[in-house]
């Protein structure tokens, strides 16, 4: 979104009645992430005070965490584990909320059903997909990924138990060996839909999760009412489709959830989640941090210490 995908729609949420001027959403702060001390607290927070550490994600409608003070909403924020330093958990809140919104509201998947289900997670090796991984290999899934051949070990080391490398030949192709898939979340996108719903158990309650869909580009492109419709027709369209076969068809979103960030803060001090930080540049490096991530092919995230490691 730094090069201005998706302006319409953020501009509708932050300012829904159109009172400011166009353009007045600047200077705007980016980085969804944070990790941090409360300095103050509002009147109606009874459940953190100053001094707390925290650790949240930004919705994207506000403004963001690359400052040394910012504003969250009391739901969105979360006591941040106690295992972890500030850098290290600040690599995890919005990657956390997406694939749990992902997996959990869409995908239906939890900690009493998860056992033994086979997921697929297609483009497993950035910041969703080593997180995605943890969580429902925590659970007790069979977890197969696919990535290139240079990020195998990480992914194994955070629980894969398969992995197809993309740069082998088509993934198509190599998963046709393998068993059938109870879920399959997609952090790629693309041409990865034309194959993948037909990896799934049909008749089974399967479900496909995209994280990359046209909401966003279509308001962008045919405006806020008719980008809706598009986006309408287009997921209703891809769901009867697919229902027709046996499988479900369904796009995930990043959802801002405190609460959500209680249960992955327990898991993390309990062991089951760490986090997987690439790369790490200081708040005068933020020009070189986005070309990094922009670069792709990442492995885990990139973190910008806005303090300095003595007031960490």
């Amino acid at each position: 979104m730094r090069g201005g995908y998706g302006a319409a729609t953020l501009a509708m949420r932050r300012d829904p009645l159109n009172i400011t001027q166009s353009g007045n959403e600047f200077p705007l702060i980016l980085g969804r992430d944070m990790s941090g001390v409360i300095m103050e607290c509002g009147l109606d927070v009874a459940y953190f005070k100053p001094g707390d550490e925290v650790w949240a994600a930004i919705p994207p409608w506000k403004q963001g965490s690359l400052a040394e003070f910012v504003v969250v909403s009391g739901n969105e924020v979360s006591h941040k584990p106690k295992s972890l330093s500030h850098t290290e958990a600040a690599a995890v809140p919005y990657v956390a909320a997406t694939a749990w919104s992902a997996l959990v509201n869409t995908g239906g998947l939890s900690k009493d059903n998860c056992t033994k289900k086979r997921i697929l997670i297609i483009g497993a090796s950035g910041g969703v997909g080593t997180f995605a991984i943890q969580l429902v290999k925590s659970w007790g899934a069979h977890v197969t990924v696919t990535c290139s051949q240079n990020a195998e070990q990480l992914v194994r080391g955070l629980g894969a138990d398969e992995v197809v490398d993309y740069t082998a030949g088509p993934v198509e192709k190599q998963l046709q060996t393998l068993q059938k898939f109870d879920l399959i979340l997609d952090n790629i996108g693309g041409d990865t839909e034309n194959w993948a719903l037909s990896f799934l158990k049909p008749w089974c309650g399967a479900k496909y999760v995209t994280l990359v869909t046209p909401f966003l580009r279509n308001t962008d492109t045919l405006g806020i009412a008719d980008g809706m419709l598009q986006t309408g027709v287009t997921v209703a369209t891809k769901a009867l489709k697919h229902l027709s076969k046996g499988v479900h068809y369904r796009w995930g979103f990043f959802a801002p959830n405190g609460p959500v960030l209680d249960d992955i803060s327990e898991m993390v001090d309990a062991g089951q989640i760490r986090p997987v930080v690439e790369e790490q540049f200081s708040f005068s490096q933020v020009p070189q941090a986005f070309q990094k991530v922009e670069q792709g092919h990442a492995r885990g995230k990139t973190v910008v210490s806005v303090a300095t490691a003595q007031t960490e």
